[in-house]
């Protein structure tokens, strides 16, 4: 991916994107299905959020909108580990696992700030 955009909304927009790259690369059966569609859906979510909260018309609507993303990062995090132990032979993750995690810490961070 190369260095990493200082902009939250320019890096969760490039992470929704690596996330849908991902998904069709997993295997087609029903339970990778599952974990693919909640994959599409938590992935892209966060920078939906993100962008939703920097227009917030007040601190405490921002708060709460950033604590979604931070919920959609935990949630993608952990669909990333499930292909990582389950699917590794179709897609390697482990930046995709790390890359969430650093999110989590950003929002926490904001949110701890807008407190």
């Amino acid at each position: 991916m190369g260095q990493k955009p200082y902009d939250l909304k320019e890096r969760t927009f490039e992470f929704a994107l690596r996330i849908l790259d991902i998904t069709p690369l997993l295997p087609n059966r029903l339970e990778v299905n599952i974990a693919r569609r909640q994959l599409a859906r938590s992935g892209p979510a966060i920078g939906a959020n993100v962008e939703e909260a920097d227009g917030a018309s007040t601190k405490r609507e921002s708060r709460r909108i950033f604590i979604i993303a931070r919920r959609e990062a935990r949630e993608t995090r952990y669909w990333l580990r499930i292909i990582e132990r389950k699917w590794p032979t179709f897609v390697n993750v482990t930046a995709g696992i790390q890359e969430a995690t650093e999110i989590v810490n950003i929002l926490s961070s904001i949110i701890n700030k807008l407190g």
